[in-house]
């Protein structure tokens, strides 16, 4: 007996320890997420202080702000397949290194290029660290209902940091200067790193089954050809729209490849069967198109309140401050939400209140409107977590703990994805609108009118320089043409986000089941 009640009672303390472990883990899992998240956005706001200090040209400044998506884009689906195969925990530990270490580079960057490549190495680091959050949780929280917790809170953290990206950014630029938003990085992870050596469990080695470079290889080269092509293609500036157009059918070319392979391996590295499953493809669809609307229209948010409203870097950012609250009140929500009225109704009614919140803004000028840009961004931040929460968990719940990486890497790729072709090709409507739309301007020479036509904030700058009347004048036309931009891109947002909610609506059934797993940690074929 008394042995009994010691058995007992050490089983009872190892639950409990272990019940606290893996909210430390959540907690630690969600602070990586957050550094990750937050630099995906949090040049929005620096961009006119970077932009005076480095003087980069608009294409060179444009891939400082999408190199770091489109390279973590096509390595997510690598890495997350790496991170089943030989241990998520040592690709977390190297993905803290090097990003650590792309950060003190990019903080101290003297010239656009050398920036450019601190970002893109950024984006590996990121690449290293973000399947394994999903699928570390998906390891760690065994019980759906805690799951559903643990991915809400995560989900949470992810749109949220992408919303505090531009208040982190306004306040750091404010009272130090851009390199700042990189450097606070560094002590962040030193201090990070011995605690998730110590707390992140080890993962089961997977290295019986073959891994294939060439899958890889063609994913990652396949994805970058095609966002690299998609984003050429409206702007021409580096290889000519022409070539752009190939290298894009050049990307689709070798994605076609990459699926054709994955069906006729045994051990493929991205399980396309996932794909007939309608939750999964559906649920991936809709963090795609989320994300794109989300961190697209920021960008272009961040540059209305600074450049049309005119407000300073901290203060643009403090009127984002409600899209950030509200996407943490929406992913904690998110759970209660889904268990009450179920996957369908709760991915359907959070892409709809997105797109009805986003409508406000095509009745928006150039004059002030605090209290509906609040409640727009409320609706906005809020709709987007529910949506995304009942999305991880459709996404995550289709598939055993063995491939848990794998379908992490496909949702983190579709939101990196999602955001570096938001800023693509929304920043692309933009363009194709506002330089038509600018015109001319009376009192300011023709080759300082094309510089105005490329972007609101080359505008202000040639405003600067012509000064008095004309240099107001073309301020002023400025403005009006970005915001008439800006209702085009909105129209396409609402669109696609009213059709996803759509497809969710049909798509969907109310409750999806977890394959089961047999005891090698395969998955059990449905019937």
């Amino acid at each position: 007996m008394i042995v009994m009640g010691v058995g007992t009672r050490s089983r009872t303390v190892h639950a409990a320890a272990r019940h606290t472990s893996r909210w430390a883990v959540l907690a630690l899992l969600c602070f990586s997420l957050l550094l990750i998240a937050v630099d995906a956005t949090v040049l929005h706001i620096a961009v006119p202080a970077l932009t005076a200090a480095l003087e980069p040209s608009a294409v060179e400044l444009l891939w400082i702000i999408d190199i770091y998506s489109l390279v973590v884009a096509p390595l997510l689906v690598t890495f997350g397949t790496l991170g089943d195969r030989y241990g998520r925990r040592r690709l977390v530990l190297a993905g803290y290194v090097v990003f650590g270490l792309a950060s003190l580079s990019a903080s101290f960057a003297g010239t656009p290029l050398a920036l450019i490549l601190s970002r893109a190495f950024l984006g590996l680091g990121g690449a290293m660290i973000m399947p394994a959050t999903l699928s570390i949780i998906r390891e760690v929280f065994t019980d759906r209902r805690e799951r559903a917790i643990a991915l809400g809170v995560w989900s949470a953290v992810a749109a949220a940091g992408a919303a505090v990206g531009p208040l982190v950014g306004g306040v750091l630029v404010e009272h130090f200067w851009w390199g700042a938003v990189f450097l606070i990085n560094v002590p962040l992870l030193i201090v990070a790193l011995p605690l998730a050596v110590r707390l992140l469990p080890p993962s089961r080695n997977r290295s019986g089954h073959p891994w294939d470079g060439l899958s890889a290889a063609l994913s990652t080269l396949g994805i970058l050809a095609l966002a690299f092509g998609l984003k050429e293609a409206g702007y021409g500036h580096m290889i000519g729209r022409g070539p752009a157009v190939a290298v894009a059918l050049l990307g689709i070319a070798l994605l076609a490849w990459f699926v054709r392979r994955q069906r006729r391996l045994p051990f493929p590295l991205l399980d396309i069967a996932l794909f007939t499953r309608r939750g999964f493809a559906t649920g991936v669809a809709c963090v795609l198109l989320a994300i794109f609307a989300l961190v697209g229209l920021e960008l272009l948010l961040a540059q209305y309140l600074q450049l049309v409203l005119g407000f300073s870097p901290l203060s643009a950012g403090l009127r984002m401050l409600p899209l950030m609250v509200a996407a943490i009140a929406g992913g904690l929500a998110a759970a209660h939400v889904l268990q009450r009225i179920g996957l369908r109704a709760t991915m359907s009614g959070g892409l709809g209140l997105t797109a009805i919140s986003l409508a406000p803004v095509l009745t928006w000028g150039v004059e002030q409107h605090p209290w509906m840009l609040a409640l727009c961004f409320i609706g906005i931040g809020f709709g987007v977590e529910v949506a995304l929460l009942a999305a991880s968990d459709t996404i995550m719940a289709a598939v055993p703990e063995s491939r848990a990486g794998g379908a992490a890497s496909i949702e983190e790729t579709a939101y990196e994805l999602g955001a570096g072709l938001g800023i693509a090709v929304l920043g692309t409507i933009t363009t194709m609108v506002y330089a038509p739309a600018l015109g001319t301007v009376p009192g300011v020479p023709g080759p300082l009118m094309d510089e105005a036509r490329e972007s609101l904030a080359a505008a202000a700058h040639v405003a600067a320089q012509v000064g008095g009347g004309s240099g107001a004048a073309l301020l002023g036309a400025a403005r009006v043409a970005f915001v008439a931009a800006l209702h085009h891109t909105v129209v396409v947002s609402v669109i696609l986000l009213g059709l996803t909610a759509l497809a969710a609506a049909v798509f969907i059934s109310r409750e999806t089941g977890c394959p089961a797993e047999d005891e090698a940690g395969e998955a059990v074929p449905s019937s």
